[in-house]
């Protein structure tokens, strides 16, 4: 898979209405996307599919949907206030910013060429690789600055009075230097600062005890959520791959203690076959587990499910194992007691009924908003064939599996008179009756409403011609084959209802 493939799926997600970029008659805000009319269907068919999944189809897992703005003791009992921040370093030659973790590794003291400025026509110049071992990865240039840790947490204030009012006279009042003026700035904002939730997984570590007590829930049990994160990342990449505003499908499966690493490598294997069961190629998904040095300072273990995106394999979901880590720390931040009493065992120290323990918690957290893009990369494809003059032409065809499909059926009356526009509708009422998500089509010539419907993943095309009035068939047509078959017209809804269930039910199974 090339770059150039990346490109055309980008191409064809605004041309055909899956994605486009946010604000863009003011020139487009960077990194941030809005999902058109098929987009927002792929990305609820997506998530649709993973809450049936992870949640209707087991008794082990309940959902939550919780609020984006959280308490701030939450990030300091997280650790995300502390913790959760990335090396940022500036070019010194063409001003650009980059995190030093993701920058180009090059062997202390080698030459490496650049242009001044970062500019094509800029004059080329050399220099040598320093200590650290890497150089800008926009312009190859080792004139760096030194590493700082930037915070990716979004912070805005809460309360109707504006914070700095006060700070701002003081300062006028005073001669102050700059560092004296940025604390007098934090001390302003602190009492009203408040984040955007950076990952939905703490929200259901502070609502595990309302949710166990609420439902009975017994351990091991689950609690899934889907909502917006936000980062204030350094660098934004690969269309919607990285951006500061995305969607997790997040699952936090609460065990006993010792039963951990048993239940990290089932859910790895599970999350494994989910995404391989609606893709064309399986084969480019791959299971990778961390090295010591990778995991994050709350997890003992991780996986990473990886894609082989067109610039190489990368994450989509990373399945870990977060210890009892994050109820003990908001236990010991809040004073509540985030635990779980089996009273059908015997407590080992006592010898009497009953045994209370912290629970462990496996983590799967994929990435909404990136497995839409996985989908769309892995169904795009191009085949050459022939037209109906026999001309050599390329057909585009997104091979969506059809459960992800944003439409199932197109509906398309062959010319517009001699009654088939109304004869089509009723078959369309059907359709809509039926709860399937279907498109009238009476635009242009049949062959262009195909190639239309191709490229957006419709898995079948029914066209009412005027044999139709005569003998109540319809022609349906199969989008991945480009087959075509007579049927009942009464039957159409029938036909692809079973097709649909047919190919759905592997995908949502759970083992």
């Amino acid at each position: 898979m090339s770059d150039d493939h990346l490109q055309k799926v980008v191409s064809l997600a605004k041309r055909r209405g899956f994605i486009f970029q946010s604000s863009e008659i003011y020139g487009g805000l960077k990194s941030a996307y809005d999902y058109g009319p098929l987009g927002v269907e792929l990305k609820r068919n997506i998530s649709n599919a993973w809450w049936s999944s992870m949640v209707h189809a087991r008794e082990d897992v309940v959902g939550l949907d919780a609020a984006i703005f959280m308490h701030p003791k939450v990030w300091k009992a997280s650790g995300h206030l502390a913790e959760f921040s990335d090396p940022l370093v500036d070019c010194l030659n063409c001003g650009g910013r980059f995190r030093a973790d993701k920058a180009p590794q090059i062997e202390a003291g080698t030459e490496v060429t650049f242009r001044a400025g970062g500019r094509s026509d800029g004059e080329e110049r050399s220099g040598k690789v320093g200590e650290r071992g890497y150089v800008c990865p926009l312009c190859n240039a080792p004139d760096l600055s030194k590493e700082r840790q930037f915070n990716l947490m979004f912070r805005t204030s809460i309360g109707p009075i504006d914070p700095l009012e006060k700070a701002i006279h003081e300062i006028a009042r005073a001669q102050m230097g700059a560092g004296e003026i940025r604390r007098k700035i934090e001390e302003a904002l602190k009492p009203s600062s408040i984040y955007l939730r950076p990952e939905t997984a703490q929200a259901i570590f502070v609502q595990y005890q309302n949710v166990q007590q609420s439902l009975g829930m017994k351990v091991p049990f689950g609690i899934a959520q889907i909502g917006k994160a936000f980062r204030n990342e350094i660098i934004t990449e690969k269309f919607i791959f990285r951006t500061c505003e995305f969607e997790q499908m997040e699952l936090e499966f609460f065990v006993e203690p010792g039963s951990h690493e048993k239940w990290l490598e089932y859910w790895a294997e599970q999350r494994m076959s989910w995404w391989k069961n609606f893709a064309n190629s399986p084969e480019k998904f791959r299971l990778r587990p961390h090295e010591a040095d990778e995991l994050a300072h709350y997890a003992s273990a991780c996986y990473d499910i990886e894609y082989a995106y067109p610039w190489g394999w990368d994450e989509l979901e990373g399945v870990a194992s977060r210890t009892d880590y994050d109820l003990k720390k908001h236990s010991e931040e809040s004073g509540a007691k985030l635990h779980f009493f089996d009273q059908q065992k015997t407590d080992p120290a006592t010898g009497k009924a009953g045994v209370r323990f912290t629970p462990y918690v496996i983590e799967p957290s994929a990435g909404l908003t990136r497995g839409l893009l996985v989908y769309l990369l892995d169904a795009y494809a191009e085949e050459e064939g022939q037209d109906a003059d026999g001309k050599a032409k390329v057909r585009k065809v997104l091979k969506l599996h059809p459960t992800l499909s944003p439409i199932k059926a197109a509906i398309l009356p062959l010319v517009k008179k001699d009654g088939l526009p109304e004869y089509a509708r009723k078959i369309s009422k059907e359709f809509f009756d039926a709860g399937i998500n279907s498109r009238f089509d009476e635009q242009q010539s049949i062959g262009k409403r195909y190639a239309k419907h191709d490229e957006i993943g419709t898995p079948y095309c029914i066209t009412i011609d005027h044999q139709s009035k005569e003998d109540d068939t319809v022609t349906i047509r199969d989008r991945d084959t480009t087959e075509q078959r007579r049927i009942p017209a009464s039957t159409a809804v029938e036909f692809v209802t079973g097709a649909l269930s047919s190919t759905s039910a592997g995908a949502t199974s759970v083992g």
